[in-house]
């Protein structure tokens, strides 16, 4: 990871004036990520995404800079939605935000696209393995649903008082 990303990308909680910075990041990163699907980033999955998903998930920004680069959409443990600027790809910041999403929540899960090659091969590098597949009817493609053990919790593992 790029010594930059680490000091100068801060990972903080959503805030209604993120909206339209997030909502630049997730159509960018959508239209890229998936287009073989028709409209995304834009019309009715837009006004999904703004009333819907912004409003009832656990969201999270990563910022570089004080520019919005990354976010990520948590449903309890299940990562909703994970979109990075296309220009920050690559630099750790989806990294950071899935490990942040593990630190809060143990095991994950999330569902991706079969033919979104370059996020299975993150989510490969991040751990996660295919749980099962299913069809979604409304495009009728093929997903992946992935699962992620809960990371090893040094503290627990180093806790023991005494001889064990």
């Amino acid at each position: 990871m790029p010594e930059n990303v680490s000091v100068s990308t801060v990972i903080r909680r959503y805030a209604a004036a993120d909206e339209d910075a997030s909502m630049d990041v997730w159509s960018r990163a959508g239209r890229t990520a998936h287009p073989f699907i028709p409209g995304e980033g834009e019309g009715e999955r837009a006004r999904k995404m703004r009333e819907i998903y912004l409003v009832h998930a656990e969201n999270w920004v990563a910022e570089t800079d004080g520019r919005v680069v990354a976010l990520l959409g948590l449903l309890d443990a299940e990562i909703g939605g994970l979109f990075v600027a296309p220009e920050a790809q690559g630099t750790g910041v989806g990294r950071r935000l899935v490990e942040h999403a593990a630190a809060l929540h143990g095991a994950l899960t999330l569902e991706v696209y079969e033919k979104n090659t370059g996020a299975r091969s993150f989510y490969a590098r991040m751990g996660f393995v295919e749980e099962s597949r299913r069809v979604d009817e409304e495009y009728d493609e093929v997903m992946l649903r992935l699962l992620r053990p809960a990371p090893e919790n040094a503290a627990r593992s180093g806790a023991a008082d005494g001889p064990v």
